[in-house]
């Protein structure tokens, strides 16, 4: 599943008219780099859901069939954990990736989607998080997420304390993360926090490029990275 149904509101202006996943980078955008790296994963059916400009989602993705995409429009929101349970029927029973709509990440010498799934063992684990070392963003990530243990075990940061990993907006998760959740909106961290508490929440680090992409500079300076990635050209 990819999340693309959020307002954008930091991106803004660049949003006021369109769903912050159908920016461009690198020519192409969000959501279709988003897709593509679930496709390059043998990926061959994707929901996305969608609630601003949701019309303009689904049409961007109307010709779509690698993966084969359904649009689901949210008549109200309903965050990071309610979109993902509404449409629990439409995932099938096995466990399935979960990729924010505006993630965007370069992968290491291994696909990260390939290891979320070398990582995921269901007899102990009900969700493995993607996370990022806070030190290597640029952008303004506050004081972080997690910390980890030398086994892939995490917890949350501590008032006060600096967490060296962020949450990189991919998951790897098992419909029983969500499936006893009550409908409507709430957030994903509420389905973590209970994993966490039962000991069934884990993560890996990402070992390429990951980009923060809050605001039109964070997305600018994405852009510059990339061009320089592609051509050598530092300009």
């Amino acid at each position: 599943m990819v999340l693309a149904a959020g307002l954008g509101t930091r991106m803004r202006p660049l949003t006021e008219a369109t769903a912050k996943p159908l920016l461009l980078l690198g020519g192409r955008s969000l959501l279709d780099h988003a897709l593509d790296r679930l496709a390059a994963v043998g990926v061959s059916f994707a929901v996305v859901n969608a609630f601003w400009q949701a019309d303009r989602v689904a049409a961007a993705l109307a010709a779509r069939r690698d993966p084969r995409v359904e649009v689901v429009r949210e008549a109200a929101l309903l965050d990071t954990g309610g979109g993902v349970r509404a449409v629990l029927d439409r995932l099938g029973g096995d466990p399935f990736f979960v990729v924010n709509g505006d993630a965007f990440w370069l992968d290491g010498p291994r696909p990260a989607l390939a290891r979320l799934v070398a990582a995921f063992d269901p007899a102990a684990v009900d969700g493995v998080l993607l996370v990022h070392r806070t030190c290597q963003v640029q952008a303004d990530v506050g004081l972080g997420d997690f910390v980890l243990d030398p086994w892939g075990g995490l917890r949350r940061r501590r008032e006060r304390e600096v967490a060296p990993y962020l949450y990189a907006g991919v998951q790897l998760i098992a419909p029983a993360l969500l499936a006893d959740m009550p409908a409507g909106a709430f957030s994903m961290n509420r389905a973590w926090d209970r994993a966490l508490a039962a000991g069934r929440l884990r993560a890996i680090v990402h070992d390429g490029l990951w980009f923060h992409l809050s605001t039109p500079p964070d997305l600018a300076e994405a852009e510059a990275v990339l061009h320089e990635n592609r051509t050598g050209d530092t300009r």
